[in-house]
This record gives C-alpha cells, structure tokens and sequence, in this order.
C-alpha cells in the first residue's frame, strides 16, 4: 500500500483532516526550526537532538492518524455509503410485478436488519398492487459493498396464485444497484434537462393529490429519465431526482466500462450489467441459485425475508479469492 500523504493544501481543503494537516505543518514547522537552531549554536545540539526526538514522535502519530482517516475515505469512495435501488418488473405480467415488489421488500427487509435507512423514492403500481417498477435509497455502512453483486435480472418459478391448472410459470424482475459517490464526474448542464411536474401518488398527508411535488428529470443527451416523490416540497424533490440522474448516469457509464474490461478484471463477477440472468428463486423446490458462482441455498422463504447473509458472504469469499 502506498503510505503517500496527499499534499498539505489538499488536506486542508477535508473537513476531516484539516485540524491535523494545521498540526502536522505546525511539527514540520518546529522540526526545521529546532534543526536550523542546532546548525547555527552547536551547544544546543543535545538539547535539541532531544527535542526533535520528540517532535518526531509527534509527527508520526499524526501522520498515521491521517493515513487513517484517507484510507477510511478512499474505501468509502470505493464502495459508498449510499446507493440507489431500482427494481422493474420484466417478462411475466402482474406474476413479474409481484415478484419485483417481493425484491424491493426483500432488500428493505435486509437493510432493516443491517440497521440501514430505507426510503421509497418512486413506485410505479400495477393492477395487483405489484410494481411496475420502484427506486429506492439505501443509507448505511458498507451498503453498497454488500449489495452491488445484486445487479441483473432476477427470476422466479413458481404457481401464481391466478393459475387454475397448477402450471409453474417463470416471471423475471431487473435489479439496478447506483452507488451514490461524493466525489463524481458527472456534470449536467441544466439546458440538457427537461423537467416535469406531477402530484404526488401515496400516503403523505392532504398536501399529497393537490400541490404538484413530484418531479421528472429527462436528460436529454442520453435519454435518461427519473423521478421522484418522496419529499414534501418541488425543490427537494428536484434535488433528490437530480441526485438519482447522476448515479444512473454514472452507473450506465461503469456498466459499458466493466463490459469493456470484463476479460480482465480480476474482481469481476459477472459482467456489472444489469441485463445479465443472475439468480433463479424457484419456489417448488425451495431452491435459490445464482448462475454466477454456482451456488444454491435451500432456503428460499428465509431469503425472500430478507435472510441475505449466506449470499452476501458467498459473493464476498469469491471477490476476496479473484483478487
């Protein structure tokens, strides 16, 4: 690992460590000055060949606290500490909205478990009470380290509950998983925006179906549309929908980068791309494989609670083994 602090002024410019940047210059500043002293009055050596002992000491110590707080940053900007769900139902009719809702929950679930914030952003309901499709945030520790194997499609076997004859049908739902970073290089233009309006569907008090709260961002270059309705006011629903531009915008960019460097790329499972087979729940026979490790669990009511540990961890093993 490279030990290479960033510059001082680069420091500085971190909330987290521009009290130690200030400090570790104050040190270097009293290193030069104690070692100028002894050059200049050689009856000062000893004293100062003990101070600098000293001085030292304390420059080390900062600058391992340092070290520290970017390694703890640079992990954080590797794998951030929210992220963006989206779900859409795929082949199957309402038997495929049904089962994207059952995802949705089965995450939400999850992050309840792990102590994360869960929020509905946007949901888009079927006649059955499905989801059509659904975005969603995800805030907590290591969400998105934990989630981002979780991208592509999904799919279900099952007897619906509307089937007379006892039929097993296959249904499928997508599964897009956007870290949220701090630091991004997506920049938009907002002549590049169009922008709509709309009421708000839900629960969410009087204001809901009477005040237009909801708002739809429409990239214009790529065509990439959002929307939101979780806040209460236009502007923090814009807010947030810009938020969500950017991540889906800086995700479509990651995916057409891991599909270039897919041959190559040592930590790779899977192609990141969220149109790729990823994982069969088929629910006769209480079996959950995922295609990209070759592995099953036996424990598909548990999994649908929420109960992701083993999967998390078996994908976890396997990027930890390809590095």
């Amino acid at each position: 690992m490279d030990n290479t602090l960033p510059p001082i002024e680069e420091l500085k410019e971190s909330q987290k460590t521009a009290f130690l940047a200030s400090e570790l210059e104050r040190v270097v500043g009293e290193i030069e000055n104690t070692r100028a002293l002894a050059e200049e009055d050689p009856a000062m050596a000893e004293l100062a060949e003990s101070e600098l002992s000293d001085l030292e000491t304390q420059k080390k110590g900062i600058e391992e606290q340092v070290r520290r707080i970017v390694k703890a940053e640079q992990e954080e900007e590797l794998f951030p500490n929210e992220l963006i769900l989206e779900v859409r139902a795929g082949a199957g009719g309402e038997e495929a909205a049904l089962f994207a809702q059952e995802l949705a929950e089965m995450y939400e679930k999850y992050a309840e478990a792990k102590g994360w914030q869960f929020r509905k952003l946007d949901i888009s309901e079927s006649e059955l009470g499905g989801y059509k499709e659904g975005t969603f945030e995800i805030k907590g520790l290591s969400c998105y380290k934990d989630l981002r194997y979780e991208m592509g499609v999904h799919r279900v076997q099952r007897i619906p509950a509307t089937e007379k004859q006892g039929r097993i049908h296959t249904s499928t739902a997508s599964v897009a998983i956007m870290p949220v970073r701090k630091k991004t290089t997506i920049a938009i233009d907002p002549s590049e925006l169009d922008t709509e309006f709309s009421r708000s569907g839900g629960a969410g008090g009087q204001n809901v179906n009477k005040v237009e709260t909801a708002v739809r961002l429409i990239h214009k270059p790529t065509g990439i549309a959002v929307r939101c309705q979780s806040e209460r006011t236009q502007q923090k629903n814009r807010e947030k929908a810009l938020g969500m531009l950017k991540a889906r915008i800086q995700a479509e960019k990651d995916e057409v980068d891991a599909k270039q460097h897919a041959d190559t790329r040592r930590d790779q499972i899977g192609t990141g791309d969220r149109s790729e087979k990823i994982r069969t729940y088929n629910v006769p026979q209480n079996r959950v494989t995922d295609h990209r490790i070759k592995e099953s669990w036996h424990n598909i009511e548990g999994i649908l609670a929420g109960d992701l540990d083993d999967i998390v961890e078996a994908f976890q093993s396997v990027g930890e083994q390809a590095k």
